[in-house]
């Protein structure tokens, strides 16, 4: 078998990475912890969050077990001043966070004129403020190094919006558009800032979703690839987006959703 040509070989190494430490929010399952398992294998160190100590455990374990380096960070992503200490108090006694990956988040269904008042707050403060509250503890610290990269988990639902979501997609809408401010005011500063766009994938948010064969079939037929995606096709993405060969990309929101945006 011949050899990859050189190029070849510098162009992957671009990919690698090795020596970088990463903190994925709401990483004990799903998206978060597909993307920690991810860029585990692309090399990096890995740092799990979630508010569920037995949970983060476990993932921490699992993750070990495969070979990575992992550390959990239990905190509350809402909480500003818990979110504050936690970064702090890690980049203080362990070292840089080089890598976040802002994925916490959560889904609430209900026709509009019904949603509860409650519900609604939840999902800004999980979905929009937790990103806002991580992202500004992460960068301070990123800002003082001169470098660093932020990927905030948005949806398909950042440009489209389905019925009994409205509140999501605002939400998501949020996100998209905060991905592109951090970009604007962090890119003088070395940060690369930008957000993946999920289609539906088969997770434990959309487990209703999955199990309702209704819904399935309308989404195979809606989606151009005619399926559910599976989390480990996030993983390209945010291996890219977290590595030096993004190094110039910089408020852009990557959709991987099968092609669902893409058509009509």
């Amino acid at each position: 078998m011949r050899n990859a040509p050189k190029e070849n070989a510098m162009s992957l190494e671009m990919f690698n990475l090795s020596g970088k430490r990463a903190l994925i929010t709401g990483s004990s399952q799903g998206i978060g912890f597909a993307l920690a398992r991810g860029l585990a294998g692309a090399g990096a160190e890995i740092i799990l969050n979630g508010r569920d100590e037995a949970k983060l455990e476990a993932a921490r374990q699992e993750l070990g077990d495969e070979g990575a380096t992992v550390h959990s960070l239990a905190f509350d992503a809402t909480d500003h001043e818990a979110v504050r200490r936690a970064v702090d108090g890690f980049e203080a006694e362990v070292g840089a966070i080089d890598i976040l990956i802002n994925n916490a988040g959560m889904q609430h269904r209900t026709e509009l004129h019904n949603f509860p008042p409650d519900a609604f707050e939840r999902l800004l403060q999980t979905n929009i403020a937790s990103v806002f509250h991580v992202g500004q503890a992460v960068a301070r610290h990123m800002i003082a190094r001169k470098g660093g990269k932020i990927i905030n988990i948005a949806s398909v639902q950042t440009a489209l919006a389905r019925p009994g979501i409205a509140p999501y997609t605002a939400t998501k809408g949020a996100v998209g558009n905060l991905t592109k401010g951090m970009a604007t005011d962090w890119a003088q500063y070395g940060l690369n800032c930008n957000a993946i766009a999920p289609g539906y994938f088969d997770t434990p948010l959309n487990a209703a979703l999955v199990a309702d064969p209704d819904f399935s079939t309308w989404l195979a037929k809606r989606t151009p690839a005619g399926r559910w995606g599976a989390v480990e096709e996030l993983v390209g993405a945010a291996v890219f987006l977290s590595s030096d060969a993004a190094s110039f990309v910089n408020g852009h929101i990557l959709y991987v959703d099968g092609g669902i945006t893409a058509s009509l």
